[in-house]
């Protein structure tokens, strides 16, 4: 979350007078994250989250996000539900940009995820893949093997500037990647970047998933490599696998992995470990030295892509 777009009172007041949401007490942009523009909104009635959609955001694709949300929500799987507004819609226009009200959770976001936060981790990212069935929209992932080579040719040029070798490092395993990836696995709706910082904890305890911009159609199994990469390494590059083992043991007791599944895994997680090392490092080059965000280290990813470089079989992750 972060702030891009600034709003005028008239213009927040227009916007509002279409939602049954009470009169405003407070309005405080959010600093953190990268995607859109995020605000804390508090009103007599209630506590909520209103979110400017910025150029990373298609608005086509909000009918996807908001209706999963409202899904999702309705199988009491704990997320932020959009707000409808008195004619039933829960996108408008706000500052020129596409706009939408959400519930506000309670929960911070761990900043060193425990074993217990990666258990927790692991049961609500199968109970997800699980309540997503039936969901009647379909969204393609951009961000799977298909999309991964528009993002290899625009850093190529300047990969070598952040790491000495690093272009050849993704053009090789580009190239593994492209000859192994499975094809017949379990597939449905997954969130695609359930990190830390898009889960709200009260205590051990997950009380909410947010930021579902990247969810998609694609291999579930591709998804628990993801969730791999983003909770089981610690700062200092290494995995720990008592973690893994947290997360997936949570995960099987909702969905078991198929044994094609398990046997996908290592190759799954190199692709996701090159997927974040691929994005991060496209915003690591084309920053704004003036934003006040600043770009996550795509060198992470690169020793999560060397870890699974090495793998034998899933029983390195705890499996």
């Amino acid at each position: 979350m972060a702030v891009y777009t600034e709003i005028g009172d008239e213009e927040l007041e227009a916007f509002l007078a279409a939602y049954d949401i009470g009169a405003v007490l407070a309005l405080k942009g959010i600093a953190e994250g990268v995607e859109n523009s995020n605000y804390f909104l508090l009103t007599d009635r209630g506590r909520y989250i209103l979110t400017l959609y910025e150029k990373r955001v298609a608005a086509a694709d909000l009918p996807f996000f908001l209706g999963l949300l409202d899904h999702l929500a309705a199988r009491r799987v704990t997320c932020p539900t959009p707000v409808h507004g008195k004619d039933g819609s829960v996108v408008r226009q706000l500052a020129g940009r596409p706009a939408a009200i959400q519930t506000f959770l309670d929960g911070v976001s761990p900043k060193r995820p425990g074993v217990a936060h990666c258990a927790e981790a692991g049961e609500t990212a199968a109970r997800l893949h699980e309540a997503c069935r039936g969901f009647a929209l379909r969204r393609e992932n951009s961000l799977s093997l298909a999309g991964w080579a528009a993002l290899v040719a625009s850093t190529a040029e300047s990969a070598d500037g952040v790491s000495p070798g690093l272009r050849q490092v993704i053009a090789d395993e580009m190239a593994f990647l492209q000859s192994v990836w499975p094809r017949d696995l379990p597939e449905g709706v997954i969130h695609a970047d359930m990190f830390p910082d898009n889960t709200l904890f009260v205590g051990e305890k997950l009380t909410g998933v947010i930021d579902f911009y990247f969810a998609c159609n694609d291999r579930l199994a591709y998804d628990v490599a993801v969730n791999l990469n983003c909770w089981c390494f610690e700062s200092d590059g290494s995995f720990n696998i008592t973690k893994g083992r947290a997360f997936l043991s949570r995960y099987q007791a909702v969905r078991p992995l198929s044994a094609a599944e398990r046997d996908a895994l290592p190759v799954l997680a190199r692709g996701a470990a090159l997927r974040f090392l691929l994005t991060r490092l496209h915003d690591w080059i084309n920053r704004d030295p003036s934003a006040l965000v600043r770009p996550k280290d795509p060198l992470q990813c690169l020793g999560w892509l060397r870890f699974h470089q090495h793998v034998k079989d899933a029983a390195d992750y705890g499996l």
